[in-house]
């Protein structure tokens, strides 16, 4: 079988599996679509199609999703396990994130709600960008470039990375990572996000809804 397809199958199969945990979470609290829709600040259809695992949500969707139920994005997209060690071998994260030209975001490991931690595991190919939507207030970054050169956007700041280099940076602010080089670039980075489920993602999400109607 072609790794293409294979790749489509992990991909079909993670869809269904993130579907099933949102509907899952979402008849636990007694939701309708449109609570949850409303929640996190995404369209009725929006839910309905990563419910039914017909969607390729952005990261950013899964976020907004995965906040609104209180859950946090490593348990959107991993099952509950009752053991509080866990292991993700090689080649078992989360792929969330790819580019046409092969670039892949992979989530290799995550902690659970409040005070959520998540573990990435990222390769850009020549030419790739990955731009991401401010997160839930307070959310902090930590990245450190593997191989090749990566370059960070933080609101309106630029930071070139080589190759061992790392930083750190406000995650509630819009950002990007971006791979200039010729060859591909890979890093790690690590995504703090306090208080999940403590309701600040949903009121964040109303106020840019208000803001977004008022201009």
């Amino acid at each position: 079988m072609q790794y293409d397809a294979l790749m489509d199958q992990s991909t079909s199969a993670l869809a269904t599996a993130i579907g099933s945990r949102v509907r899952q979470e979402r008849q636990t609290r007694g939701w309708t679509l449109d609570q949850l829709a409303d929640a996190a600040g995404v369209s009725r259809r929006m839910v309905v199609n990563v419910e039914q695992g017909a969607a390729n949500p952005s990261v950013g969707t899964l976020l907004r999703i995965s906040d609104a139920l209180g859950i946090g994005l490593p348990a959107l997209v991993d099952a509950p396990r009752p053991r509080p060690v866990t292991v993700t071998r090689s080649g078992d994260g989360a792929a969330l994130w790819s580019s046409p030209a092969g670039g892949r975001g992979v989530l290799v490991a995550g902690t659970g709600s409040p005070d959520v931690v998540e573990l990435w595991d990222w390769t850009l190919e020549s030419g790739d960008q990955h731009e991401s939507e401010a997160h839930a207030p307070g959310t902090k970054e930590l990245l450190q470039v593997r191989d090749g050169s990566v370059t960070v956007v933080v609101g309106h700041e630029t930071f070139i990375l080589e190759a061992g280099d790392a930083v750190s940076f406000p995650g509630d602010v819009e950002h990007s990572y971006t791979n200039p080089g010729s060859d591909p670039a890979r890093f790690s980075l690590a995504v703090f996000e306090p208080g999940v489920g403590s309701g600040h993602s949903t009121e964040a999400n109303s106020e840019a809804r208000k803001d977004s109607k008022g201009n």
